[in-house]
């Protein structure tokens, strides 16, 4: 019998199956409001277990692309609230993704009164596109004063509590991929000499204050965090004391009681390998749900859930081009192609038409 297709629980919750859509940008919340053409998007896919929103900011400051949504307005919340009940009725589980780019922004793409905050003043390498004038150098970032700190702390709490009042049934932490909170793990980009820099229990300490505030105003069963070990996206390079730093993350989120850690590997899009020995290390360390995503297919996922390396399975792009993915991988059916040339663009192509069986 499949496991992949079974009922299982996280935290409290019952999830109808161990398939996870991960999050994923796809910039179509013109002016950062959720609208009705997300919430068709996200019903389309509600036979997932669990839904992980693309990246959420908490914050003006933290809208670093074009066209994310925001959880800091009542516009965004009220937009939000149509997405959960849409995704509900279909009876997948809901978890918001709050996402604070940190410095990976541009002014180009925040509200007026917002700036590129991170760390430390470290501009990360490469370019992002901007509505306004296309392509364009990532900017050096003001380093966070300690009043900025507490500030954005308090936004990533209002935020979660925004995401409970839109119904959604938890909220994941962004602690991957290069933006705010693994801009404080990662020695490159956080060079501050205060007790938020230079050892990695200072270089953790605001993520783990930011997980303990957020599970202190919404509870604990509704909070996850995303990880990204030996990940390089945004200017994140590996450096030595990577596995050492990871398991120390490791074993306090492990004390602090979140409901999950979800890994994310990009080796399939030509990172480096997240190495097994971390994962396994994880699945030690860590208590309760563990959710492992990267280019993952139905046989794989079946695989690693067999043998208890995770408990939930988060996919990407196959979800994407698959609104009925589920029901596709259960039977064996063949999947649409995926049309990267949509991943970011305005409107419904490449986005809500990929047909169903």
């Amino acid at each position: 019998m499949s496991i992949l297709y079974s009922k299982t629980v996280l935290g409290n919750q019952a999830l109808q199956n161990r398939l996870v859509m991960a999050p994923m940008t796809r910039s179509r919340a013109t002016g950062n409001v959720p609208n009705a053409l997300m919430m068709e998007y996200y019903a389309q896919r509600g036979t997932a277990g669990l839904i992980i929103t693309e990246g959420t900011s908490p914050s003006p400051n933290g809208l670093g692309y074009p066209r994310i949504p925001g959880i800091f307005s009542q516009d965004q919340v009220k937009g939000w609230k149509a997405v959960t009940d849409a995704v509900h009725a279909k009876g997948a589980k809901m978890f918001i993704q709050i996402m604070h780019c940190g410095r990976i922004a541009h002014p180009l793409n925040l509200p007026v009164g917002a700036h590129v905050m991170a760390p430390s003043a470290v501009a990360a390498a490469g370019e992002m596109y901007t509505d306004a004038e296309g392509m364009k150098l990532l900017p050096a970032p003001q380093a966070m004063t300690g009043e900025e700190i507490k500030s954005t702390i308090a936004e990533f709490v209002q935020g979660a509590k925004n995401a409970v009042t839109a119904g959604f049934d938890g909220v994941e932490l962004h602690a991957a991929n290069g933006y705010l909170l693994e801009q404080f793990i990662r020695p490159n980009s956080n060079q501050r000499t205060d007790n938020y820099g230079g050892p990695i229990e200072n270089r953790a300490r605001f993520v783990l204050e930011v997980a303990e505030a957020v599970m202190g105003a919404i509870g604990k069963e509704k909070v996850g965090i995303r990880l990204s070990p030996f990940g390089i996206f945004n200017d994140m390079p590996v450096y030595d004391a990577m596995e050492a730093d990871y398991t120390y993350l490791a074993q306090k989120l492990n004390d602090c009681g979140l409901v999950y850690v979800h890994l994310v590997d990009h080796s399939a899009m030509g990172a480096p390998p997240v190495p097994d020995d971390i994962k396994a290390l994880f699945r030690k360390l860590f208590q309760r749900t563990l959710i492992l995503s990267g280019g993952y297919d139905a046989g794989r996922a079946e695989s690693d859930l067999a043998a208890g390396r995770c408990d939930l399975i988060a996919v990407g792009r196959p979800f994407i081009a698959n609104p009925d993915l589920v029901n596709r991988w259960k039977t064996g059916a063949a999947v649409n192609e995926v049309d990267m040339a949509t991943f970011y663009t305005p409107g419904p192509k490449g986005y809500t038409d990929y047909p169903a069986m």
